[in-house]
């Protein structure tokens, strides 16, 4: 493979979810991007190759770092094959490397994306094949190069995937059924405004992927840190010692973060997944857990509290939806004063069930399922009574 980056600064494209755009272009400025622009599901921005290795590293809400290599205007299968086939391939790529496609189609002259991926991977092959005698395996799970298809109505843009799925943090060893992506339980914690200036707790912590991410959060824990390998580290101009200098750099910033982080499940075998993740992730001394059906719980005795959850709903439901709900929000407003509730779901029905008002409510995706974090507010009796109450010492509950 020669050299695919370009010396100084280029650009550079981080996909994301829907409704986390704002928060990830946050997190580039906060890095040190430059030109950060908001797009539909994506930030484009601009760096130089130490940067493309530290957004990898530490970016919370990118799925992935895409680093365009050309943009074209198709209106045929022919000419998307040749689109593909023109670049120089030869450049990024030999016979010797495995290789995957990925594409993302929104064209009303290309319909299927599947057929998309093979054409494109065609011509890839083809290409490398007459410059080279010899054609590349195709490695869908762990390729040496990764590319991605972004057709829109005629627009083609082809890019290197530098990640290879920064959702795969590396510590998740167990999961439940239907677990949150990493990827949208770290955005939902930056959503939140919540950064380690309370106590944090999931109720209903299942696998652990929210307690994680939280901690990673308040810790200044590098989102990626245990990632078992990036794209770019089968690039041919990876610099293994930029690499290395940039993660001991980033390391230096870890704090420790000084507040509780509790997790609660009323199933053993949850608790169980989440302790083996969260020591997966060396978080064992930052993280509680306990065995608790929150339906029979109370707020912790001591401190200020922000609780995060992702409550069951659907097919995951075994009890009716709606009593379910009204449950919950009976269990806020009796068992959790003084505190502030953040929940995602996607269950309309439930939210008009939960008998509590809103003070936020932010649309986002979750597994492609329309859904709302939505924040609540708990105070002990009235909104009047509560102005003569603290919010960031609230007075203590009842231990459960």
């Amino acid at each position: 493979m020669a050299k695919p980056m370009p010396e100084g600064n280029f650009q550079m494209v981080a996909k994301t979810f829907y409704g986390l755009e704002d928060v990830l272009a946050e997190e580039l400025r906060n890095l040190g991007a430059m030109r950060v622009e908001t797009a539909r599901r994506a930030v484009s921005f601009y760096g130089d190759k130490g940067f493309l290795y530290k957004a990898n590293l530490c970016l919370r809400t990118a799925l992935s770092v895409l680093v365009p290599l050309k943009t074209d205007k198709v209106a045929s299968e022919t000419q998307l094959y040749r689109a593909v086939y023109n670049l120089p391939w030869e450049r990024y790529l030999t016979s010797r490397d495995t290789l995957a496609v990925d594409a993302t189609v929104a064209s009303e002259i290309f319909t299927n994306s599947h057929y998309v991926t093979l054409k494109v991977k065609d011509a890839i092959v083809d290409r490398i094949r007459d410059k080279m005698n010899a054609r590349p395996d195709i490695d869908r799970d762990d390729p040496s190069l990764k590319v991605n298809v972004h057709l829109a109505d005629r627009t083609l843009t082809l890019s290197l995937d530098s990640s290879l799925g920064l959702h795969r943090r590396g510590y998740r060893q167990a999961t439940n059924i239907a677990p949150i992506n990493e990827v949208l339980a770290a955005g939902l914690v930056l959503l939140s405004g919540w950064r380690g200036q309370t106590n944090l707790m999931d109720p209903m912590c299942g696998s652990g992927t929210l307690l994680i991410e939280a901690a990673m959060v308040a810790a200044n824990i590098p989102a990626c840190i245990h990632k078992k390998r990036f794209g770019f580290e089968s690039w041919k101009d990876f610099d293994p010692q930029l690499f290395e200098k940039i993660k001991e750099v980033s390391l230096r910033r870890m704090r420790d973060p000084g507040i509780r982080i509790l997790g609660r499940d009323k199933a053993p075998s949850a608790l169980a997944k989440a302790a083996e993740n969260i020591t997966a992730a060396g978080l064992e001394d930052f993280i509680g857990l306990s065995r608790q059906d929150f339906f029979h719980s109370r707020r912790p005795e001591e401190g200020a509290w922000t609780l995060l959850f992702n409550p069951p709903y659907g097919q995951r439901l075994e009890v009716d939806e709606r009593e379910f709900y009204k449950r919950i929000g009976d269990t806020l407003k009796t068992a959790y004063p003084n505190t502030v509730a953040w929940m995602i779901t996607g269950s309309k029905e439930g939210l008009k069930s939960l008998g509590l008002r809103t003070s936020r409510s932010i649309p986002l995706m979750n597994a492609n399922l329309e859904s709302r974090l939505v924040k609540y507010e708990l105070y002990t009796g009235s909104r009047k009574a509560s102005k003569t109450s603290s919010p960031q010492r609230p007075e203590a509950g009842t231990q459960a």
